[in-house]
């Protein structure tokens, strides 16, 4: 159970701020959600309070767990497959699971990938969406804003 102020992160989406506890009613049946506002986009969210378990929301890294993804992005470029498909779906997973070590990962290799050999439009979308979610916890985890943690990535990136 999350309270409002927590700072969260839901898969997918990114972090962000859980801003308010509310009934809803949704297709005749009333239920509870969290609010939750995106520190980038300004965005917000509504998640279904029963369904936090399945869809992994979790809480943000800590400061000290943020030096670890910093030592991943600074990393060498783990091995990828050289099939496309293969290596878009393996990444799709890496980002899917939630985990911001992978979500690291995957934004390390294909910005890696990109200087070297170019992206394709389906593996840049996945670049710009992995960096969206990486920056958001960042954001975050390490009170910056949206451009400090953008300039820190660049300065690992290049």
């Amino acid at each position: 159970m999350y309270n409002i102020g927590d700072k969260v992160v839901y898969p997918m989406h990114g972090a962000g701020v859980i801003e308010a506890i509310e009934e809803q009613e949704v297709l005749g049946e009333k239920r509870n959600y969290y609010i939750m506002a995106m520190p980038i986009g300004d965005m917000r969210v509504m998640i279904p309070m029963k369904s936090v378990d399945s869809i992994g929301l979790r809480e943000v890294i800590t400061p000290n767990e943020a030096e670890q993804v910093i030592q991943i992005l600074r990393g060498e470029e783990s091995i990828m497959s050289q099939n496309w498909n293969h290596r878009y779906r393996a990444n799709m997973e890496k980002i899917k699971s939630g985990d911001i070590y992978l979500v690291a990962e995957v934004v390390r290799n294909l910005s890696l990938r990109d200087l070297e050999k170019g992206l394709s439009t389906g593996e840049r979308k996945m670049l710009d969406t992995a960096k969206q979610i990486l920056i958001s916890e960042l954001v975050l985890a390490q009170n910056k804003t949206e451009d400090e943690v953008n300039e820190m990535l660049a300065s690992f990136l290049e």
